[in-house]
């Protein structure tokens, strides 16, 4: 059978998606500081809804308002009030006015939980990220009874969110948040049965997705993206990672989405706001196709049968079609374009050949101060100031409806940054 893009997927608890293209999870920073959902993503996720995928996937809902992706994240960290389960509501009402799926990415942010929000993370060990600046705190190990009960939290959210009107649920184990890091034997130096070995590293994981099973019944659909690497040495490595969706198979996972990096090495995150880049660990003809990880999906579909999505650089409708030809993928996942064009998906099913790359035409420093970006911090700043591009183009279509083409970067970066500012004074309101 030819699969299209406009092909239904059966998943194996028996839901179905419409077709093969799913919104992929991007950090919104929309909430209200208490973390609830606000009209502003209703708005944004209603034009999503019609905007022709078959599957949204929320951006972060954390489990502990102590410990955010960003400032602005949904929070589902206990039982929810009965405000905070009609703001569900109303936002999942919104996200499946068109009949797709809309699925809960839930997370805890671990060690990348930045300093103004907790300056002592939890994490599996008192691992410090390795970055400059001062950006990220001291952590803290979590100790055996507080991992058994954040992974009872995990489950709640998505109970929580099944009760809302989500569709399915989405665990958040790569990019180095809590879950990721527990995966990977440079963050976690744990000597219990969380650490050391590939399955002690994976229980943590494996216990969440247990729970959250018997939270939410046999028939809703549970996702987990996971790194196919970190590309550090001595971290989660390609092996470790095909070892652990066999497992995540056989504990009734429905869909795995295939990503990589972490803070600490970003040039793959791109689903999820970070910035998209080439990588020179990716072989050529993966970047020939556009999609990182297209390689690394094959490679786990020849050992596994659980459906995969892959997110990350897909621009035109040959590689996307390519992808699910050859069996590398059964879902694609669209991040950056659809900040701007919301219905991205419903064009490609009609025919468009190409999506355009945003990012090529945007920069923070102008032309005549080209020589600053051989300075490797201004590149990065740069680079960074980049993705604020995008959370406003997400502002703006929850407020209005509409897109800001000719915003500038450093505009937006300067209006991102505010608003941080403005929900961390509202979190403390001492």
């Amino acid at each position: 059978m030819i699969i299209s893009l406009s092909s239904p997927l059966a998943l194996p608890c028996g839901a179905t998606l419409s077709n093969r293209l799913a919104k992929a999870a991007m950090t919104e920073g929309m909430a209200t500081a208490d973390g609830m959902p606000t009209k502003e993503l209703e708005r944004l996720y209603g034009l999503w809804s019609e905007g022709g995928a078959g599957m949204l996937l929320s951006g972060n809902i954390q489990i502990d308002r102590d410990h955010l992706e960003r400032p602005g994240n949904v929070i589902i960290d206990g039982p929810a009030s009965d405000a905070m389960m009609a703001a569900l509501k109303s936002w999942a009402e919104a996200a499946t006015r068109n009949g797709n799926h809309f699925w809960a990415q839930i997370s805890h942010a671990g060690r990348q939980t930045q300093s103004n929000v907790n300056k002592h993370p939890k994490a599996p060990s008192a691992v410090k990220l390795g970055l400059p600046g001062g950006q990220f705190g001291e952590p803290v190990a979590l100790t055996s009874s507080e991992i058994g009960e954040l992974a009872d939290r995990f489950a709640l959210a998505a109970e929580t969110c099944q009760a809302a009107g989500f569709t399915g649920a989405q665990i958040h184990a790569a990019h180095g948040y809590l879950l990721s890091s527990f995966l990977s034997p440079r963050a976690n130096q744990r000597t219990d049965e969380y650490g050391g070995s590939l399955e002690n590293r994976a229980r943590f994981l494996l216990a969440v997705v247990a729970k959250m099973r018997a939270a939410v019944g046999p028939d809703f659909p549970i996702s987990v993206k996971l790194n196919s690497a970190d590309f550090q040495k001595g971290g989660f490595n390609f092996d470790d990672s095909l070892h652990v969706v066999k497992w995540l198979e056989e504990s009734s996972v429905d869909l795995v989405e295939i990503s990589g990096g972490t803070y600490e090495q970003p040039a793959l995150m791109g689903a999820d706001g970070i910035e998209e880049k080439e990588d020179q660990n990716i072989a050529p003809s993966t970047k020939a196709r556009e999609a990182y990880f297209v390689d690394f999906a094959k490679a786990m579909q020849d050992a596994v049968k659980v459906p995969l999505m892959v997110t990350g650089g897909f621009r035109t409708r040959a590689a996307m079609s390519a992808a699910l030809e050859s069996g590398a993928a059964d879902l694609i996942g669209l991040g950056r374009p659809m900040c701007v064009m919301t219905d991205a998906p419903r064009q490609l099913l009609e025919g468009l050949e190409t999506l355009p790359r945003f990012e090529d035409h945007l920069q923070l420093i102008p032309d005549w101060l080209g020589f600053l970006k051989r300075f490797q911090i201004v590149k990065a700043v740069g680079s960074f100031a980049i993705i604020y591009w995008f959370y406003e183009q997400l502002e703006n279509l929850g407020k209005t409806g509409k897109t800001d083409p000719d915003l500038s970067v450093f505009k937006a970066f300067r209006a991102v940054e505010a608003r941080n500012r403005r929900i961390l004074a509202a979190r403390r309101p001492d």
